[in-house]
């Protein structure tokens, strides 16, 4: 115990007193003792709390705040407030989003408390459930420390990148005292039986608070994670109605769509606002390169038409098809995209093609974008049955495969023709949902439009007697 105790100040010794110290304070166990050795070691800190009404976090924090005569702020956040914040922070998180928005609403409200206080530095506890066994399901584990190991890779990998991002928009810095390796090697080592004990877990830790004098109520206090603390979970589950909570957050997530007018681009956007998410733009590439490998190019004016109809927004890109500039000419109209409709990710219609999602994945990454592919991998057949299932109306715009003719430009793809391409597709091995441009493809209405594409005048032009392209010469919205 004397160990843990004397790490434990040595990680918080390394937090440099000039600063102004802002501690993130719930009441529970791993926060109060931060609390306990910061006082002890003569930080001037500061502790704040953010919660919802009838808060547990904060009934605690209040009572130890008292009790050892800490500086403490908070602030109850009203319902109406919520989703204010939430436009803030849920792009910022990974899933799961019903626990991590929550939680990065505890730590980006109370930081914000402290950047009013210009305070520059933010003290969290995490780290101490990964290295003393803080969970439920930790309380069953057969080798806990090897879990325990294998847990904090989590810690490292999303919480603490999760509580960096949230920090860095009020420009504040965080850190973890008990994520200090020196801690982690010995917490590591202590057998687990001093860890959890009689159904409590973080026992050592409980044990170190009653010895420096922490009452019993505090310091066996259960422990409650910080989005049912906070009551925030149950503030966004209000907020939700008659949606999901995974729903709801995701309407917060602003995506632009590559749009291509084809059907992969189209069932992709379709398919991520289906799963709640918030198309704010359409983003379309015209190729000079009418043999680009990374656009769509028949009749891509038609997207013009296409976003009237789905009443989106529609940025183009003119580019001359080679492979550098056109990776310019695409960070460039996504750059757009991020600072003229605010939006935090892109969706695209990538089923296998790696040559196209490499491209696509590094520059949104540059961008700090997240990217969307939700037919990556996806069954080429059961695309397109659910195209059709989904009521997608769309025809062949372009062919370049063997075994597809003449008659198949401008054809209505049903049922009929995916028997069709399967058959191709057994035969030469044609591609049945044609990305490897096999085909083109061009939709004419779908659940997104409001208004149906129209062709009214179109031609066919044949290169030879496999390829070719329908070319639509006048279309309009009815």
């Amino acid at each position: 115990m004397k160990t843990v105790e004397n790490l434990l100040e040595k990680s918080i010794s390394k937090i440099p007193k000039s600063k102004k110290v802002a501690l993130l304070f719930s009441g529970g166990i791993d926060s109060l003792m931060l609390a306990y050795y910061l006082k002890k070691l003569n930080y001037n800190f500061t502790c704040y709390t953010a919660a919802y009404e009838n808060s547990e976090d904060l009934k605690y924090a209040k009572e130890t705040a008292k009790l050892l005569n800490l500086k403490h702020k908070f602030k109850i956040v009203g319902l109406k407030q919520i989703p204010k914040y939430l436009e803030k922070i849920v792009p910022l998180v990974q899933e799961p989003l019903p626990i991590n928005a929550p939680i990065a609403l505890t730590i980006y409200v109370a930081s914000e408390l402290a950047k009013k206080d210009k305070q520059t530095l933010v003290i969290s506890g995490l780290g101490s459930d990964e290295i003393f066994g803080g969970y439920f399901r930790h309380k069953s584990s057969k080798n806990l420390n090897k879990d325990l190991k294998e847990q904090l890779q989590n810690a490292f990998t999303n919480d603490l990148p999760r509580d960096i991002a949230i920090t860095r928009l009020l420009k504040l810095k965080i850190v973890a005292p008990f994520l200090e390796k020196e801690l982690i090697d010995y917490a590591l080592k202590i057998p687990a039986e001093n860890k959890i004990k009689n159904n409590i877990n973080k026992l050592i830790l409980r044990e170190l608070a009653l010895k420096n004098g922490i009452p019993e109520k505090y310091a066996f206090r259960p422990k409650k994670a910080a989005q049912y603390g906070s009551k925030f979970d149950k503030a966004i589950e209000k907020l939700a109605k008659n949606k999901t909570k995974t729903e709801y957050l995701k309407n917060f997530i602003k995506l632009g769509v590559l749009f291509s007018s084809g059907k992969d681009s189209c069932y992709s956007a379709y398919l991520m606002q289906q799963q709640g998410y918030t198309l704010s733009c359409l983003i379309t590439i015209k190729s000079k390169n009418l043999d680009s490998f990374m656009f769509h190019t028949p009749n891509i004016n038609l997207t013009k038409l296409q976003a009237q109809a789905i009443q989106l927004p529609l940025l183009t890109q003119i580019t001359t098809g080679k492979k550098e500039s056109e990776l310019k000419d695409l960070e460039k109209v996504l750059r757009l995209a991020k600072n003229k409709y605010n939006v935090h990710g892109i969706t695209t219609g990538a089923l296998f093609s790696k040559y196209q999602s490499e491209r696509i994945e590094k520059i949104a990454k540059k961008l700090n974008l997240k990217v969307f592919s939700p037919l990556w991998h996806k069954d080429q057949e059961q695309e397109l049955h659910e195209l059709l299932k989904n009521k997608f109306e769309f025809i062949i715009s372009s062919i370049a495969a063997d075994g597809l003719t003449k008659e198949w430009l401008g054809k209505q793809i049903t049922e009929k023709e995916i028997k069709q391409l399967v058959e191709l597709n057994k035969k030469n091995r044609l591609n049945i949902a044609g990305e490897g441009g096999e085909y083109e493809s061009l939709v004419l209405h779908c659940p997104l439009f409001k208004k149906r594409l129209n062709i009214l005048d179109a031609e066919i032009k044949m290169e030879n007697s496999y390829t070719g392209k329908y070319l639509i010469k006048k279309a309009k919205l009815i």
